[in-house]
């Protein structure tokens, strides 16, 4: 119970990615004994991540909605954000509202990550020669090419 109050203290997380905190400390703490979790250990750490969702310290809408804001801000696309979600537990149908609320477009998000890394209209110098890098980059990053090309087209300093 401490180590799930110590671990939420310093970093948001969803449940699922709590249980698997939680696991791997107990399989670091019971290495000397068994190298595997138990039934009755990971009923523990169940119940643990149960009486924390009950009280509300635990909130995975919550932690999608801040960890996608967070993200956006980055420019992420949603392809990445969805990724990312999922990579932390958080369940397919939650990602997807989070999503769908996000007033966000990942067009909007292609011009922050252009500006972010200085793409595009946001290069200084040799705009026109680095237009197919910075193209790739942006599909690299996961956005579409429709988004990719309105972004690295856009007109100069769309910002304002």
């Amino acid at each position: 119970m401490r180590a799930s109050s110590t671990y939420l203290s310093r970093y948001a997380s969803s449940s699922d990615n709590l249980r698997k905190v939680l696991r791997r400390k107990l399989v670091r703490r019971l290495a000397g004994e068994t190298a595997a979790v138990s039934d009755e250990h990971a009923a523990l750490v169940d119940s643990v991540v149960a009486s924390f969702v009950e009280l509300g310290l635990l909130d995975d809408e919550a932690y999608a909605e801040a960890r996608l804001n967070s993200l956006r801000r980055r420019g992420a696309p949603s392809r990445q954000i969805a990724a990312k979600l999922a990579n932390r537990g958080v369940d397919a149908e939650t990602v997807a509202r989070a999503i769908a609320a996000d007033p966000v477009s990942d067009r909007q998000a292609a011009l922050r990550y252009a500006q972010r890394r200085r793409l595009g209209p946001f290069r200084i110098r040799d705009r026109a020669e680095r237009r197919e890098r910075d193209l790739a980059a942006m599909v690299r990053a996961g956005f579409s090419l429709a988004d990719a090309l309105a972004a690295i087209d856009a007109t100069d300093d769309p910002t304002d």
